[in-house]
């Protein structure tokens, strides 16, 4: 009785949900046809400002904004009319009210198609007083109020369908709850009732046996005092397995890590030593042949030869890729930090990233009179400080970005701020805004609205490696602030040239 109940709950539970998720689907359907209304009065208000006089200095821009605009609008449509969209997997069934509307409102669509198709050909602004664009323009205008009618009248009835689908779901889960109370009843009568008075006899029986379990009771006790001990040492013993497994996962990305710098030096290395002589030399070359060039050209003809510019320009090539090449060998490996330590290798980085538009600043407590840090906890800063900055840079979009390393007494800190964008946080800090120590096996979770962060993963990883705590204090739209604590007594150690 209960397998078949518990049978019936489930395939029951199951059908629901996969109705619902057919649902969801089909609402995602109905927000990309809502979209459209808005996507349909930006492309008209687009092609106002390409035919407005006094845009004229901004109309290659509108241009391109109306090349951008329209195909996302038109590819919309056209899946929305077969019922699915954003290229997933979803397949809506209209019914004929639907399709008929879809029908009534395909000429105001291909009116907006031939417009804006005319209007995204057009290449200077003097072409938009020919006469074809006016007309395509005045077509548009017309043909605006009546597809934004015809398309709210879609999404109604979409939203009413959809409605209807929900409606009867809700019925079916109220006829499945109600049957489900009635099967329980029956249960209760049936089984259960017999089952009592059956537990009555038997309760009667135990009583008249507890005097023969007294006895047993105190043997019991000592089995399992003695049972107790045994389960504290395997827990000791599990404890102590599992810590190992910590510190052998530890070890192993340590190596990992240590292997992929040494990776970088022996990179850096190469293109230092390797490509970037070589492209030297190359230049050298070319700045002789380009002398000699010169002096043959100014001795016989007195003239300027058609292939100087092409030197020039060879030149500037080689150049810019010794340049290139320099700085990618000291993204791998700067030789700043293995030989002068973190706080110039910082200072380097910060000068590299600042730019007209982002001002980056670093600020220390620490003297360049005091011992090197930890090789390790140099790395890990340096590598943590390039991360964060540059994912500041590339998806903040700040105006500054400092950077402050100082020592706390008891711990080194350095903080990593910015007044950019933000982001919702993951949630590896405590509610009570303490930092939390990161703790093996935790995950950084991020919010659903968006994946998951390489950057912030290794930033946690190097963090976890030298027994660091992290905490990230972002809210959207007021900037991100990266906070990274290291124990004192990982500050300094007798340290390697690496």
């Amino acid at each position: 009785m209960f397998l078949i109940l518990a049978v019936l709950l489930t395939v029951g539970q199951g059908l629901s949900q996969w109705r619902f998720g057919v649902i969801e689907d089909e609402m995602v359907v109905v927000r990309q046809t809502a979209l459209q209304r808005h996507q349909s009065q930006q492309i008209v208000k687009q092609v106002l400002q390409i035919t407005d006089a006094s845009e004229q200095g901004s109309f290659e821009e509108n241009v391109a904004e109306l090349r951008q605009l329209f195909p996302v609008f038109e590819r919309y449509h056209l899946e929305t009319r077969e019922g699915r969209a954003g290229g997933r997997e979803v397949k809506m069934v209209y019914s004929d009210a639907i399709n008929q509307l879809y029908t009534d409102i395909k000429p105001q669509f291909e009116a907006f198609q031939q417009s804006a198709h005319r209007m995204m050909k057009l290449q200077h602004f003097e072409e938009v007083h020919q006469p074809d664009v006016q007309a395509n323009l005045r077509l548009m205008l017309a043909n605006e109020k009546p597809f934004l009618e015809k398309i709210d009248r879609i999404v109604v009835v979409c939203n009413a369908q959809l409605r209807a689908k929900l409606t009867l779901l809700r019925t079916i889960e109220f006829y499945s709850y109600i049957f489900t109370l009635v099967t329980l009843v029956a249960i209760g009568l049936l089984i259960f009732r017999p089952a009592t008075r059956k537990l009555k006899q038997t309760f009667d029986q135990l009583v008249e046996a507890e005097s023969r379990t007294t006895a047993a009771n105190k043997k019991l006790v000592n089995a399992n005092k003695s049972l107790k001990e045994t389960r504290q040492k395997l827990f000791e013993a599990t404890k102590l397995q599992y810590q190992q497994q910590i510190d052998d996962q530890k070890l192993r990305t340590s190596y990992l890590i240590a292997g992929q710098e040494e990776e970088r030096k022996r990179l850096s290395r190469e293109l230092h030593d390797g490509l970037g002589q070589m492209l030297t030399a190359i230049k050298l070359q070319i700045e002789g042949l380009e002398a000699a060039l010169s002096r043959m050209i100014v001795g016989e003809q007195n003239g300027v030869s058609p292939y100087a510019k092409n030197l020039k320009t060879l030149k500037s090539l080689v150049t810019q890729t010794i340049q290139e090449t320099r700085t990618i060998s000291n993204n791998l490996m700067p030789s700043v930090l293995s030989d002068f330590g973190i706080i110039p290798a910082i200072k380097m980085l910060a000068e590299q990233d600042r730019s007209e538009t982002i001002d980056v600043t670093f600020k220390t407590n620490l003297t360049t009179d005091m011992p090197r840090l930890d090789k390790n906890v140099e790395i890990m800063l340096y590598r943590v400080t390039q991360e964060a900055v540059s994912n500041a840079v590339r998806h903040g979009k700040p105006s500054h970005v400092h950077i402050e390393l100082k020592d706390r007494g008891n711990s080194l800190q350095l903080v990593v701020s910015d007044d950019g964008k933000g982001f919702d946080v993951p949630s590896v800090n405590q509610p009570n805004g303490l930092m939390k120590p990161i703790q093996e096996g935790e995950q950084l979770r991020m919010p659903k609205s968006r994946p998951p962060s390489q950057g912030l993963h290794n930033i946690l990883e190097r963090t976890k490696l030298v027994n660091g705590k992290l905490k990230i204090n972002s809210t959207p739209g007021k900037g991100t602030k990266l906070q990274i604590s290291i124990p004192y007594q990982t500050h300094f150690a007798q340290h390697d040239t690496y």
